[in-house]
């Protein structure tokens, strides 16, 4: 639908219609590489966030009692019309979230394959059968079959954030009706379009009216509805800890089960006997891709001091090489941040650095004109001369930062890696992978990796942080897992 000016102008999908807001107010959508309005979406609010629970609700029976091979179906024929419209998708996320088209393209794929992960999760919800025999007491143990099932926790609500608004949306929505269980998604109001898109698919691929409802609108109102209404069960959160914090509590007033996806200051160490090349060509995707834009980004680089100068000249030689400009460009490596508000919170990390000593390398500001147009661009940032006691080693910035830290040996390097409240994801470059292991056991974080950057996922392996970092799994069966109950059953044969 057109609004007057030529904007697009979109509908909330609430118990399988498209809607307006009931206030008629929208939300306009800008591309932050030039600020343009490229849609509009409504603004919802508390009395839109009531129907979407009131059809999440009387859907939630029903897709509960659908057969698993039937949600299989479904979720799979989702997977394959995301995988037809890539391009179209894509150039979606590259629009309003302002990701190279590049990597826009590795997120629908990788949602191709949460959507299909799922679908196979769908049929391998299993329970147990007990041994009831092996217990001593009660009296007659011998007659007794003792099994437990899963079964879904009801309605889901899953609030996903801007920097993978496709495929981070797919790890909340895609587990949660594998599992059988209705759901609310809410996107953030930066990057909403996409997760609409999704809804259409998701009906054309015959997912039950009403177990999908996309509503949009800002978390004060929107947001604390859907967490604090009793009619919902579970809240799966991606985005900063002040927020997560906020939802916990909320939450814990009904006794509702949370999964929190949260911030990261992800440390990246670097031995003396790395394969220094490598680390910088990692230290580079990690730091830099997607504007630093992500939570498990390389935001601390603690390298051991012995190797600290090369590996600094080899990561400025390789930040030299970015290419910062319009995302949808092929040849782009870097594109903008989000909004006005995040370039001025990275810079003025990057201004206290230097006024505690610390050195930029290369970067270090604002790039005003990218191909002659206004946008959020930030300069990749290479700071030197760094100490873990700065603002920028403590506050994630998420931002194009590569701020780097020596330290004299290998015990320093594991303090300054757990040396803040977060515990998300971490790496280790070294030749030696009996080193590398005996750190990786001494690191507080929910995945290390060795010889790769912190920014490695698999869609189906745990993800999850510990500290301030999260609570509970994704990875879409350790998702099922967390979005079902379990019931013990018991029958006494005698």
């Amino acid at each position: 639908m057109k609004h007057d000016t030529g904007t697009e102008r979109l509908g909330m999908l609430i118990g399988g219609k498209w809607v307006q807001a009931a206030s008629g107010r929208m939300i306009e959508v800008r591309n932050p590489a030039d600020g343009s309005v490229v849609a509009e979406v409504p603004l919802g609010g508390k009395e839109d966030a009531r129907a979407a629970i009131d059809a999440a609700v009387t859907a939630k029976n029903k897709i509960a009692r659908m057969a698993a091979y039937d949600r299989y179906r479904f979720l799979l024929k989702t997977a394959q019309l995301i995988e037809e419209d890539m391009e179209g998708l894509a150039r979606t996320i590259c629009i309003e979230a302002g990701k190279p088209i590049r990597d826009s393209r590795v997120e629908v794929r990788r949602a191709v394959v949460t959507f299909t992960s799922a679908a196979e999760e769908a049929k391998r919800i299993f329970g147990e059968v007990f041994q009831t025999d092996a217990y001593p007491l009660p009296p007659g143990n011998e007659r007794r079959l003792s099994f437990s099932v899963r079964e879904p926790v009801g309605v889901v609500v899953g609030i996903s954030p801007f920097n993978f608004p496709l495929n981070l949306l797919c790890h909340k929505v895609a587990p949660a009706l594998a599992a059988g269980n209705a759901v609310i998604a809410k996107p953030t109001s930066e990057t909403p379009i996409v997760a609409l898109r999704l809804g259409h698919l998701l009906m054309e691929a015959g997912c039950p009216q009403g177990a999908v409802n996309i509503i949009t609108g800002p978390g004060p109102t929107v947001g604390t509805e859907l967490v604090e209404n009793p009619g919902t069960d579970l809240v799966t959160f991606t985005g900063s800890t002040a927020t997560g914090l906020g939802i916990y509590q909320l939450a814990a007033k009904r006794n509702k089960k949370v999964i929190l996806e949260m911030g990261g200051m992800d440390p990246m160490i670097i031995l003396d006997d790395a394969d220094l090349s490598k680390a910088a060509d990692a230290a580079s995707r990690a730091c830099f891709g997607l504007s630093g834009q992500v939570c498990t980004a390389s935001k601390r680089l603690i390298i051991i001091e012995s190797v600290s100068r090369k590996f600094t000249r080899l990561l400025i030689d390789r930040v030299k090489k970015l290419k910062v400009g319009d995302p949808l460009r092929e040849e782009t490596d870097v594109g903008p941040v989000i909004n006005e508000g995040s370039l001025n919170r990275i810079h003025a990390l990057v201004l206290e650095a230097v006024d505690e000593g610390a050195k930029v390398a290369i970067g270090g500001k604002r790039i005003v004109d990218v191909a002659h147009k206004s946008g959020y661009f930030y300069a990749p940032t290479v700071l030197s001369e760094v100490t873990g006691d700065m603002k920028l080693m403590k506050e994630e910035p998420f931002g194009p930062l590569g701020p780097v830290q020596s330290v004299a040996d290998e015990r320093e390097a594991i303090e300054a890696a757990n040396s803040t409240v977060y515990g998300l994801q971490s790496s280790i470059f070294t030749k030696d992978i009996g080193r590398g292991l005996r750190i990786a056991r001494e690191i507080r974080a929910g995945g290390v990796m060795i010889n790769d950057p912190t920014t490695l996922r698999f869609d189906n392996m745990p993800f999850g942080g510990m500290k301030m970092s999260g609570l509970g799994r994704e990875g879409v069966r350790y998702a099922v897992q967390e979005m079902t109950e379990v019931k013990l059953i018991n029958v006494n044969l005698a």
